[in-house]
Order: C-alpha cells, then structure tokens, then sequence
C-alpha cells in the first residue's frame, strides 16, 4: 500500500500527525561569517519545547556556542539529540 501525503488523510488523521511532531521555537544571537556557505552562521539564544502542557525551555540541552549555518541544521541537531527522525521536529524562529 502507497503511503498518503497529510493532506490526502482526513483532517482527524492529519491532527493526530500533528501531534506526533515535536515543535521548538528558538532566537538567535547573531554568529560569525561561515567558511562554508558565504553566509553567517547563528547562535541559540534561547529555545523552548511546546507541547499540550504548554512550553519548556529546554535551551540547556543544546551548546549554545555551536554556530548553527541555518534552522534545518538545527532541526536536524535537535531530532538527533531527541531521538527522533528530522521529520518528527519542526523548528521555528521567534520574531
């Protein structure tokens, strides 16, 4: 049987697959000029978890001195630290 795409599911389904992503939000101090991508690099000031209780920083898990090169870095950075596939995290920045 073919996998279906979220939006093929029934909204009930695609709820249900909501919950089964871990979201953070995090903001960022400015970093240094990258060797590798002609950009800047970022560091997490602060990030926090959220879920059905609400939210949870959890800032002291991560090294705040790493430069991260983007936010799908540190998606990746923070499903391996969690335990989970980079498709299970979703990352986003607080303005």
């Amino acid at each position: 049987m073919a996998a279906r795409h979220a939006q093929s599911l029934p909204r009930e389904r695609r709820n249900d697959r909501r919950k089964d992503i871990m979201l953070f939000e995090f903001t960022r101090r400015d970093g240094a000029p990258s060797v590798f991508n002609d950009g800047t690099t970022f560091h997490v000031d602060q990030i926090n978890r959220y879920g059905d209780t609400g939210s949870t920083d959890v800032s002291h898990l991560i090294d705040k001195s790493y430069g991260y090169h983007s936010s799908r870095e540190l998606r990746w950075h923070l499903a391996e630290r969690f335990g989970l596939t980079p498709s299970a995290v979703a990352v986003r920045e607080a303005h």
